[in-house]
């Protein structure tokens, strides 16, 4: 469960924004049919924060009909932890696989308080947890050190690691062994963190190019350094989208260019549009004008 490709899925909406199950079942499947190995639902990409979480245990039981067995993981990302507790436990009532929990997406907690937070969050929802760590986005840095003080409970099972130095990846194996699997979850660094430790990927750009991603994945996994090395360079361009704050909308419309799908985001986010929406089109057709054969 905690290596492969696994989707930080978009949440598809219907023009008038209700969510979109159907466009959402299509496209999930596409991830599968491409050989993803799970799903991650409700996070950043996902508007989260945008949904209720009535809303996201409905996105939730829609990964589900499709995974096929495969991993379905809700997102847990709520500015109180009395919230994130309550989202937890719903999460497995309704049998998600695992939590990937943010520590605090709006106040910034300190290190006594994000050690907390997480065993809060975990014992609630009793499932497996893949501790998201992006200081960048949250400013809420899960350390090494904080690693080591949660490795005692067996809940906590594996890093997204998305601090944007790579240099960390190989700091938690020197500090924990292999403790925690450690997954990469900043697409253009995927190929600089799996070759040096990580063992999964939670991707961006797979949601609009799902069979480039895997195979970059496996030719990786298989020690296939060259062959991997020239589909990243074809595909960084792409995978630069996903590292911007408008990764949502960037992503959203390389699936509908990609993938036929639509570009609909929930407010207070609007699609992209001039010089900057001219940029992103030029560069997804470009790649695709040039996509190589997997």
């Amino acid at each position: 469960m905690w290596t492969g490709v696994l989707p930080a899925v978009t949440t598809k909406f219907t023009p008038d924004g209700d969510l979109d199950h159907a466009e959402m079942e299509r496209c999930f499947a596409l991830q599968l049919e491409a050989g993803c190995d799970g799903l991650i639902v409700c996070g950043s990409l996902g508007e989260g924060p945008m949904l209720s979480q009535d809303e996201r245990l409905a996105v939730l039981r829609t990964a589900q009909g499709v995974a096929g067995g495969r991993p379905v993981l809700l997102t847990v990302s709520e500015a109180g932890t009395r919230e994130a507790c309550a989202l937890a436990s719903r999460a497995a009532r309704a049998g998600a696989s695992g939590l990937m929990v943010v520590p605090s997406p709006i106040y910034h907690t300190d290190e006594a308080e994000t050690v907390a937070t997480l065993r809060a969050v975990a014992a609630a929802g009793d499932l497996p947890v893949l501790i998201y760590s992006n200081r960048v986005a949250y400013r809420v840095d899960v350390t090494p050190r904080i690693m080591a003080e949660l490795a005692a409970d067996p809940r906590f099972v594996a890093i997204k690691e998305s601090s944007d130095d790579i240099r960390r990846t190989t700091e938690i194996i020197n500090h924990l062994g292999d403790r925690y699997a450690i997954l990469t979850g900043v697409d253009n660094l995927a190929l600089e963190a799996l070759t040096v430790g990580a063992v999964g990927w939670v991707a961006g750009l797979v949601c609009a190019f799902p069979r480039e991603t895997v195979a970059l994945y496996r030719l990786l996994r298989a020690g296939r350094l060259a062959e991997a090395l020239a589909l990243y360079r074809w595909f960084r361009p792409l995978l630069d989208l996903d590292v911007s704050t408008y990764l949502v909308q960037n992503i959203k419309l390389a699936e509908a260019i990609a993938l036929g799908s639509t570009e609909h985001v929930r407010a207070p986010r609007l699609p992209l549009a001039g010089s900057r929406r001219a940029q992103v089109e030029a560069t997804v057709r470009r790649a695709l004008e040039h996509r190589p054969a997997v």
